[in-house]
């Protein structure tokens, strides 16, 4: 089969790989329909190689058809099945599954390096497994894991559970906005778009979003968000801030994480460590990381007193300095973590069947490519070029397709 593997920064290669094989009674196999390149996978593409090794299949926002089922589960799963695939592997019967905190799993959790669940595509800290941009991948887990989905709607109406639609709500749902109350996202990439949406979703009234990029700008007004260009405003917490009475939303969700603008120190600390030899380079990463930190500084300077941030964006630094000052002053909350997919499909599945689209499925991706472009794919998506919002790749497609803008966006201006 062919697979989009990792060579070293900013270098995928698609090549053909070995087809996977059942390994364990529980494991399925899945051909690959849609899968799609994340932000989280960016990271691997800039700053987050020295966990990685050459060859690596990358990707984990896949979903596809069961082709064949291990005997432990095929109470759950037949071949001819449609199925997303969460990005977290989960077992769905630990003390941390009973407790629906399926990505700290303790089956598949990496205690050598005291990490939480294994993932799909991402280094040896999260297990080491094959990822989703293949053309068929090997599910352990799949007594559990895979969520069954309906024929008939396109695979983007669906795709997004593997990864950006449960991240995303367990944003807004952590981030605890009041009823008609306010919040602001920072980063309006896939999981700051769909943040929003979700908040709104939720019960806010008033949904505010920051980010430079055009595109994200003009899809965020789209859907209702009062948009911020950070690129343009010097001091964007005191404009949220003089639109909501002085006091500042009641939430912050911050979709953005360790590759903020900002910081050039961090800038070349998360650099050198992508690039200095491993012996060297993992140490650094693990022990002395420091992260860009604008995004999240920004957050707390702007959410009101006695509010909450809900951070989502992805940290990998160990030795960041806070502002805990201001931040015990303003008697702020903070939630956190990877998102435990399966703990919020169920409330998100109804949106997903109703034909109206209620969170805008159909206006995310801006990029339709095959599996073979996956390079130029990642190129374009990492310098926001091409007005790209979003990379869905499809093993079966022979044409790409561009929508800039977002599919939405370009059929609404077609119709």
């Amino acid at each position: 089969m062919k697979a989009v593997r990792w060579y070293g920064k900013r270098d995928i290669r698609v090549e053909e790989v070995p087809d996977p094989t059942i390994q364990e009674p529980t494991d399925a196999i899945v051909r690959v329909t849609s899968t799609a390149v994340c932000g989280s996978d960016l990271h691997l593409y800039e700053v987050f190689g020295a966990f990685l090794r050459e060859g690596d299949i990358l990707g984990h926002e896949p979903m596809g058809i069961v082709e064949e089922v291990g005997p432990g589960a095929r109470d759950r799963l037949r071949p001819g099945d449609r199925v997303v695939v969460p990005f977290n592997i989960a077992c769905g019967h630990c003390w941390m599954c009973q407790r629906e905190l399926y990505a700290q799993c303790e089956t598949t959790q990496n205690r050598d390096h005291g990490k939480g669940a294994s993932l799909f595509g991402y280094t040896e800290l999260y297990g080491h497994v094959d990822g989703g941009q293949a053309e068929y991948l090997r599910v352990p887990q799949a007594q559990f894991g895979p969520v069954k989905v309906p024929d008939g709607p396109p695979d983007e109406r669906f795709l997004y559970l593997s990864d950006v639609l449960p991240t995303a709500w367990q944003a807004a749902a952590y981030a605890d906005i009041p009823p008609g109350g306010s919040v602001a996202v920072y980063g309006l990439g896939p999981i700051g778009q769909m943040s929003a949406r979700c908040a709104r979703a939720l019960g806010a009234e008033r949904v505010f979003g920051v980010d430079l990029v055009p595109e994200r700008l003009e899809m965020a007004r789209r859907h209702g968000v009062e948009v911020f260009d950070a690129g343009q405003i010097d001091d964007v917490p005191a404009q949220i801030i003089d639109a909501t009475e002085g006091r500042g939303p009641d939430s912050v969700i911050d979709a953005v994480g360790l590759e903020a603008h900002g910081n050039p120190l961090a800038t070349l600390s998360q650099k050198l460590a992508a690039v200095l030899p491993d012996v060297v380079g993992r140490p650094m990463a693990e022990q002395f990381g420091v992260d860009r930190l604008r995004a999240l500084t920004d957050a707390i300077a702007t959410v009101r007193r006695g509010g909450t941030i809900s951070i989502t964006g992805v940290y990998i630094g160990s030795v960041d300095p806070m502002p805990m000052l201001d931040m015990f002053d303003k008697g702020i909350q903070l939630r956190m973590g990877q998102c435990h997919v399966r703990r919020w499909v169920d409330q998100i599945m109804p949106m997903l069947l109703d034909d109206t689209d209620p969170l805008g499925t159909a206006d995310l991706a801006s990029h339709y490519l095959p599996l073979a472009d996956a390079p130029h794919g990642y190129e374009v998506f990492q310098k926001k070029e091409e007005g790209c919002t979003k990379v869905l790749l499809e093993p079966d497609r022979t044409i790409p397709q561009i929508l800039p803008g977002g599919a939405g966006a370009q059929q609404a201006a077609m119709a």
